[in-house]
């Protein structure tokens, strides 16, 4: 199988390529740091009729939820009208199935009496991100419903892993318990710990996406998350019982978003039903890898 992955230089896309490659896809990655700008209707066209795949795997878009709130018309853009030139591209060309990556943050301000949630719940987008997200997945739609476009639809919930950004928590956490036992200090800034959040490792992430495009059904939408929710704060207990030194935390203002979804949990039923798929890496282990990664890289720092 022919694959194209968008974002492929991104945090998943560098494991769902790694995933893919040990599968035995042929795996053609693409990415911004590569000069594709998929808000370029015509250059995405011509980049995906050039590579002529059998699928694509649609990663690259806007991922920082935060940051979508000081640049939501850039947030909107690229996970909007990216999806839109990426999925009309697909169609031109004959892509014979697209899995279009959006976020469970499309489900928004949740009542704990709601979960978990599944795909018929409702979305309510709380962020500047959310509601982008909320477009792409829904142009989605339209591409199977109103072009034919065989597109699968992914609500992932939030991912871990070694290689992730310190743009979110778990990593920026341990982050700066790699650099406090490099240089020394005491302190641990954070924001909001009592949020709860259903956390999944992002290799079983990836093998849920090909699972996916090899027995999903098109059109419809799949939940992608481990089915149990922790509060931020478990996991900050337990990378911190991981540190070296002795550190403590102490609350950052501006590491507090103007919005908080206080939890989200969702069910992976309808995920299960259709591949078999089960999260298989536990929790601790992940953190226990994202900690050592972060490890490394403070270590290589000059």
């Amino acid at each position: 199988m022919k694959a194209l992955v968008t974002g492929s230089e991104g945090f998943v896309g560098r494991h769902l390529t790694a995933h893919l490659e040990a599968s035995g896809d042929e795996v053609i990655g693409v990415d911004l740091v590569d000069g594709i700008d998929i808000t370029d209707a015509d250059a995405t066209q011509e980049l995906v009729a050039g590579i002529a795949p059998d699928v694509i795997y649609h990663l690259a878009g806007w991922a920082d939820v935060g940051g979508s709130w000081k640049a939501p018309v850039p947030a909107f853009r690229v996970n909007a009208e990216g999806t839109l030139n990426v999925l009309g591209a697909a169609t031109e060309a004959g892509v014979e199935r697209v899995l279009a990556v959006s976020s469970a943050d499309v489900y928004g301000k949740v009542d704990p009496a709601e979960l978990p949630l599944d795909e018929s719940s409702d979305l309510r987008p709380a962020s500047p991100y959310a509601a982008s997200k909320v477009a792409a997945d829904y142009l989605g739609l339209q591409a199977w419903l109103g072009r034919g476009l065989p597109v699968l639809r992914v609500r992932a919930f939030n991912h871990l892993g070694p290689g992730q950004t310190d743009k979110f928590v778990a990593p920026a956490l341990a982050s700066r318990i790699a650099r406090a036992e490099r240089d020394g200090g005491d302190v641990l800034t954070v924001g909001n710990l009592t949020a709860r959040r259903d956390f999944t490792d992002v290799r079983d992430v990836v093998r849920a996406y090909r699972l996916l495009m090899e027995r999903g059904e098109p059109g419809e939408a799949y939940n992608v998350c481990s089915g149990i929710d922790l509060a931020v704060q478990e996991l900050a207990d337990e990378l911190l019982a991981m540190a070296k030194v002795p550190l403590r935390f102490e609350t950052d203002p501006d590491l507090l978003r103007p919005v908080d979804i206080p939890v989200l949990r969702g069910s992976h039923d309808k995920l299960t039903r259709a591949t078999g798929w089960e999260p298989e890496i536990a929790i601790g282990q992940t953190l226990a890898d994202l900690l050592e990664d972060w490890r490394s890289r403070i270590s290589a720092e000059a």
